[in-house]
């Protein structure tokens, strides 16, 4: 049986204390596999691991008849981001918020050209005690196909996500198992925010 996840345990003692705040930003590009899957019996969500196979983020929707509020958990159960659908829009939309005060809102872009077959979802960021729209932070997603990536306003990547293959034999191992890989000195968890809302936007969560 192909392994989805590296490593042989799902939880490994990190050595943080389930009251700190664990490191999302490195000085290397981090690698995650995420599998769309809650490990809640019966629930809907999914679960994601770092290069080594420890469980590092996970999203359990006990609900799984609505969708129109969702959370962003640690390993430990904390709660990193809350994702809410923005209802009453004529497109759909979700808004991100966090317990310092961020935010963020990621909808869909709509192009003219029919000649360009990928497709664009804008990420307007910016602090909940923020009113002024000149201090919006702007990232984009860019979807080719199976693969997209996460790009911030001046068109640097961030991240790119993309199906999983198999370190063995490279096997596909299916559209539920992607691989995420995030740039040096970017927050991973604000980028798994934004992966799981765009998720939840395309319904593949």
């Amino acid at each position: 049986m192909v392994k989805i996840h590296p490593d042989k345990t799902f939880l490994v003692d990190s050595g943080v204390e389930e009251d700190e705040s664990p490191l999302y930003v490195t000085t290397e590009q981090e690698s995650f596999t995420i599998w769309m899957k809650s490990l809640v019996f019966h629930g809907k969500g999914c679960t994601v691991f770092d290069s080594k196979g420890n469980l590092i983020y996970r999203v359990d929707n006990y609900n799984s008849k609505s969708c129109s509020e969702v959370c962003l958990m640690d390993l430990y159960g904390n709660v990193l981001f809350t994702l809410r659908q923005k209802k009453l829009e004529l497109f759909k939309s979700w808004e991100v918020y966090n317990s310092t005060g961020t935010r963020f809102r990621l909808k869909r872009n709509f192009k003219i050209s029919p000649r360009d077959s990928s497709s664009s979802y804008k990420v307007i960021m910016r602090s909940c005690r923020d009113d002024d729209d000149q201090h919006q932070s702007c990232y984009k997603i860019v979807n080719h196909g199976s693969v997209f990536a996460i790009k911030d306003g001046s068109g640097r990547l961030m991240a790119e996500v993309k199906k999983k293959q198999s370190d063995i034999n490279g096997l596909d191992l299916g559209g539920d198992v992607l691989t995420m890989m995030v740039e040096p000195h970017v927050d991973h968890s604000f980028i798994m925010g934004i992966v799981i809302a765009y998720s939840l936007i395309k319904c593949k969560l």
